[in-house]
């Protein structure tokens, strides 16, 4: 884990943050009555939405994984919840190495206690914002080998960077310094697909001072400008399944979703 030990991480628990409200949502114990408070205020369909979304990033980081990508960088990645990406990855390569980052203490301090690596593989933690990919890419260097592919996952994290500059700004600095044959794995909320929800969850958040931009499908898919989509293209969470998966009926679904290879 990597922190600074003459900087102890202060947790504050007076205020909501989006790791614990999503906690939350995903039926999880490691959050506040703060961050409940917002989840409970979130329309119903938030909670099967982050079900959603957690499910497609196992069978994202599973597809990268079987086909060879050992290597992942989970930006945003909130608290463990189980199977954690390095354990669905790990299953596939057991000497895969990933290191989580995310900007909130108590995010640090239960990967501290969860986030075992299989033996042969590596995972690290980096106490890092989002909005400061320099440091994210120098603290990952440590563990990942940046020569090679590497798979960045950002999941439900660019809707909580409501200016489309500095998001868009973030994104190409982190895929502009990793090796060709990279991928970006990605989530965002749809502001299109249900716009009366979707403003809805904007104003709960907002009334806890958490600023949510939701993008519409044309907005979101800037986020993939000179990357080449995989099949589906960019869709949503329950629309991108694993092959076994394609004769289910999708599910209804807020969050788009694309994973796409660096040339």
């Amino acid at each position: 884990m990597t922190t600074d030990p003459s900087r102890p991480p202060r947790i504050d628990t007076g205020k909501a943050h989006p790791a614990r409200v999503y906690d939350w949502l995903l039926g999880g114990k490691d959050n506040y009555p703060v961050d409940e408070e917002v989840g409970r205020r979130l329309p119903p369909e938030a909670r099967t939405g982050a079900r959603q979304n957690r499910a497609f990033m196992r069978r994202a980081a599973a597809h990268l994984a079987e086909r060879g990508i050992d290597q992942f960088l989970d930006v945003g990645a909130g608290i463990p919840t189980e199977p954690n990406l390095h354990q669905v990855v790990q299953r596939a390569v057991p000497a895969a190495r990933v290191v989580y980052v995310d900007n909130d203490p108590i995010v640090l301090r239960h990967a501290e206690a969860l986030l075992v690596s299989h033996p042969d593989g590596a995972t690290e933690y980096v106490l890092a914002d989002a909005q400061a990919p320099d440091e994210i890419i120098r603290q990952a260097g440590r563990v990942l080998d940046l020569r090679r592919p590497v798979a960045l996952s950002l999941i439900a994290l660019l809707h909580f960077l409501p200016d489309d500059e500095r998001a868009g700004a973030v994104v190409r600095e982190l895929v502009g310094a990793l090796a060709p044959g990279s991928h970006l794995i990605l989530t965002h909320g749809a502001s299109d697909l249900n716009p009366e929800l979707a403003g809805r969850a904007t104003a709960q958040y907002a009334r806890a001072g958490i600023r949510l931009g939701l993008r519409a499908r044309d907005e979101v898919a800037c986020f993939f400008d000179g990357l080449d989509l995989l099949p589906p293209g960019l869709v949503t969470t329950t629309e991108w399944p694993t092959p076994v998966e394609r004769s289910a009926a999708p599910e209804n679904s807020g969050v788009y979703a694309g994973v796409a290879r660096k040339p």
